[in-house]
């Protein structure tokens, strides 16, 4: 697993090291919760050290007796025969352990050393002084003492507390803590994987060890190896610490010591106990486990019969006072435990309420599922009035099987009820979700059915919203400026006699929107009405706008906006909770990146889209189609099957409302040199498209079949497309340029002249392109171009990747873990240079991320 955000103090320990081993010498102590990487942060050390540098490792072990000196007999076999003997003396009562302390004292200072001591939480005395000793004479030794230890377990009385307070007078002792990782840390070594990185990342809270043992184990709730160490920890505690762990078990996340004390009297001294063993933390009055999955393991081992207890216990505590807002998950929770069907149907809608309202739209779904669970005992209309939150929860929180499960329970119980009001809004909301779902055809038909609905009512919000519904889908259908713009005026027409301003504005916004793409021009009107739904604060109009901003500039292959639109989306995303949005704005990312040349990047942007459980399909559609494309254009195997499982997410209508479906196979027969299904496909893609009206997505497949050697059909084509296809390469060339699109140039010049063909082919080499520069070399022999640039020099091709000597240097840079900076100044470049040689690594590998890179560097196979 890499090791993530440990270069800070890596950095500070090599240099510690540096400055020892020359004199004088210094004390560096690493500390930290159990699992947080103090091991793999010591032997990554130990491999950053200059050979000159000798490194011995022990380790204190925790033994019911620990072994006098233990660390010692670990490092032994590195040390002097002097140092050898006296241990063995000391060990066997034939010697003093001061003179085991001289003769190490000596042996360090005739070697620079490094010498760690590991878990000296656990050390026995002889180690203790041991170390005092070393530490005071440390100035006039070459060496670095590194010591790490458990702060997490370091109580008051502990013997280790006592050492730490007479180190803390030395100039020379270091002091470092290693914090748990971040989301973006823990999402990074999730990637590939099918896990929701947040709930990974609120089960570990960041301890490495943790993190690892989930994604080792993703199926089991409670990876076993975590349910055994947080057993050996328990196995320590006295009866009365046993049961206060339980009961905060029990209690949930964050504990009130008042709430604690009401269920155990005088709770004080065990939980004391429990926290020095590492399982709790206190923060002034409030008790917490330091991991949710520590909590989970430990509730997984209290018997039901004592659960329910507890949560009676608790609830009838908490219900004895005022209810405040921010206690009614608690009380939905400790309801639920208690078997109270009445207390949950009280607590958690009113839980479930107060999450949506701050953006929580997971916990909100959570809540609504519990109360839902109780709702056969209510009036049908709070019963789809639970049904109805709980679809919106659920499809803000990216969860869209169950959002969209509740939305058909609710239209069929309102139909029943003869609720038509209701029932047109539930079905324009069912219509809203059923299109990133992959379901165009169904969201356009229950659109409609939304609008007959309601039409036959008094006009007002629900029309309103309906209208605008089929004015969204007709923008994403590319139906064309004049459908979009009938549906956007009776949306404003209604909604402003509704005093909805929220559907005026995006409704003006998606008018703009279908002249942007079928007209080229719009742009500004469409970053006006996002400014005036800021402005008004109007939060849900407002985040689905920015998302389409990021379609729009990514159809467009507008790189410069399509770069500030998904960084200005994920922000925007990130602080409402909206994961849904959040994930179809990185996809839309990464066929920026794919259209800029950052390959590797937008590979990676992909593969973390696909690794999301709650990805929209047509999220993950367009994540596959990435990933095809950029496999096909390395000329990298198993391109098909990700195109095809792309096309079987959505229904083709929605293929054709991603923009990338037809494209995508068709450039991949192009490079794979069968211009016949170039030409098949292309066509039938441009007849399908025959009533459509968006220039970005018919005028590449006509560029395709011209590239192919036929003559397409007359259909509309955007800015360099039309270029190409009038047969004006240069200009076509030059915008692609503009636009920032490396790749979409250099094909426009292989129509070009000789200067034109050289160009194409030093862009694709320098892409990792190898299909193109293939093709292009074709070409060029065809066209008698001299002279053809000669390949790989015998050494490139002597290596198993095709690396260079230059991109060797670098790989084997990768394997010390160092930043493109770091390898820039090792090698005299610049930060840039080290980026592109970095990147054209990954390529040639066929690697995502640099760990891996490094590890191929180790263990070569040919693919």
């Amino acid at each position: 697993m890499d090791l993530l955000e440990r270069e800070a103090v890596l950095q500070d320990l090599t240099g510690h090291l540096k400055a020892a081993v020359s004199g004088p010498g210094r004390l560096a102590l690493v500390r930290g919760e159990a699992g947080i990487g103090k091991t793999a942060v010591v032997h990554r050390l130990a491999q950053l050290a200059d050979p000159h540098v000798r490194v011995v490792i022990g380790a204190c072990d925790p033994l019911a007796s620990p072994r006098p000196l233990g660390p010692l007999l670990d490092l032994a076999p590195r040390l002097g025969r002097e140092a050898r003997t006296a241990l063995t003396g000391t060990l066997t009562g034939s010697g003093r352990s001061d003179e085991v302390y001289d003769c190490l004292l000596a042996d360090l200072s005739a070697y620079p050393s490094l010498l760690v001591v590991e878990d000296i939480h656990w050390a026995d005395e002889a180690t203790m002084d041991l170390l005092r000793y070393l530490a005071r004479r440390l100035p006039n030794v070459p060496a670095l003492v590194l010591a790490t230890y458990r702060d997490d377990e370091i109580g008051r009385t502990h013997g280790l507390t006592a050492l730490l307070g007479t180190l803390a007078g030395y100039p020379w002792v270091y002091r470092h803590d290693l914090a748990p990782l971040s989301r973006e840390a823990v999402a990074r070594l999730a990637t590939g994987r099918t896990v929701d990185t947040e709930q990974l990342y609120r089960l570990s809270a960041g301890n490495p060890f943790i993190v690892a043992e989930i994604l080792a184990a993703p199926a089991d709730p409670i990876p076993a190896t975590v349910r055994e160490a947080v057993a050996g920890r328990l196995a320590g505690l006295s009866g009365a610490a046993r049961r206060v762990v339980d009961v905060l078990a029990v209690l949930g996340a964050r504990v009130p010591l008042p709430l604690l004390a009401g269920i155990l009297p005088a709770p004080e001294e065990a939980l004391d106990e429990a926290a020095a063993c590492g399982i709790v933390r206190t923060h002034g009055q409030v008790t917490e486990f330091r991991h949710e999955l520590t909590r989970l393991a430990v509730l997984e081992a209290v018997p039901a019969a004592y659960r329910l207890r507890v949560h009676r216990q608790v609830l009838a505590a908490m219900r004895s006072g005022p209810v405040a807002a921010e206690d009614l998950p608690l009380l939905a929770d400790h309801a639920d435990g208690a078997g109270d069907p009445a207390a949950v149907l009280e607590y958690a809608p009113a839980a479930a309420v107060r999450a949506a309202a701050l953006g929580a739209h997971r916990e909100a779904a959570g809540q609504y599922a519990r109360a839902l669970r109780y709702a056969d005992r209510l009036p049908p209309e709070r019963h789809i009035s639970l049904l109805e939150g709980h679809s919106q929860a659920c499809l803000l929180s990216s969860q869209l099987d169950e959002g969209i499960a509740s939305c058909r329970t609710a239209v069929r119980l309102r139909r029943a009820l003869g609720d038509r009001s209701h029932e047109g809004d539930d079905l324009r909301w069912l219509s809203c979700w059923l299109w990133p779902a992959g379901r165009a055809a169904e969201a356009r038909q229950t659109g409609l059915d939304a609008v007959r609905v309601l039409e036959g009512l008094t006009p007002g919000r629900e029309l309103a919203r309906a209208y605008l519904n089929l004015c969204q889908l007709a923008c994403y259908a590319h139906e064309g400026v004049a459908v979009v713009a009938a549906y956007a005026e009776k949306a404003i027409a209604v909604g402003e006699r509704s005093g909805d301003a929220g559907v005026v504005v995006q409704a003006r916004f998606h008018a703009a929107a279908a002249r942007l793409l079928s007209e080229g021009h719009g742009w500004e009107d469409c970053e006006q009405a996002v400014s005036d739904a800021r402005a008004r604060d109007l939060s849900p109009d407002t985040g689905s706008m920015t998302l389409v901003l990021c379609w729009l500039a990514a159809l467009r292959r507008d790189a410069a906006r399509s770069t500030a639109a998904v960084s200005r989306a994920e922000t925007y995303c990130l602080d409402r909770g909206l994961p849904a949005y959040l994930l179809c704005a990185r996809a839309w990312g990464s066929w920026g990146l794919l259209h800029r040349g950052l390959w590797p990047q937008a590979a990676d942007v992909s593969e973390k889209v696909l690794s999301h459980p709650g990805s929209p399909p047509v999220a993950r559609a367009l994540a596959l189609t990435v990933l095809g494309l950029v496999r096909a254009r390395q000329g990298r195997p198993e391109v098909w099957p990700l195109l095809d499982r792309a096309a079987s997410l959505v229904d083709p209508e929605c293929l054709l409302d991603t923009g990338l479906g037809w494209e995508a196979r068709v450039e991949a027969a192009w490079l794979a040199g069968d211009h016949e299904q170039v030409q098949a496909d292309g066509r039938r893609g441009l007849a399908a498209l025959a009533n459509r009206t968006h220039p970005w997505l018919s005028g590449p497949l006509a560029c395709w079949v011209r590239r192919a050697g036929g003559e397409p059909p007359q259909a509309p084509a955007a800015g360099p497309y039309a270029l190409e296809l009038a047969g004006d390469w240069a200009g076509a060339a030059a915008r692609w340029d503009g636009l920032g699109c490396p790749y979409d140039a250099a094909l426009a010049r292989l129509s070009g002249d000789a200067p034109a063909l050289r160009q194409a082919l030093a862009a694709f080499e320098g892409l990792g392109a190898r299909p193109a520069v293939a093709r292009t070399r074709s070409l060029m022999r065809v066209r008698g171009v001299r002279p053809i640039r000669r390949g790989p020099r015998p050494a490139t091709r002597a290596n198993p990747y095709r690396l260079t000597n230059r991109e060797m240097d670098v790989l084997k840079l990768l394997d010390e873990g160092l930043s493109d900076a770091e390898i820039a100044a090792r090698l005299y470049i610049s930060p840039k240079t080290a980026g592109h040689h970095v990147g054209a690594v990954l390529i040639k590998l066929n690697v995502h991320t640099r760990h891996e890179a490094a590890r191929k560097l180790h263990h070569p196979e040919r693919e």
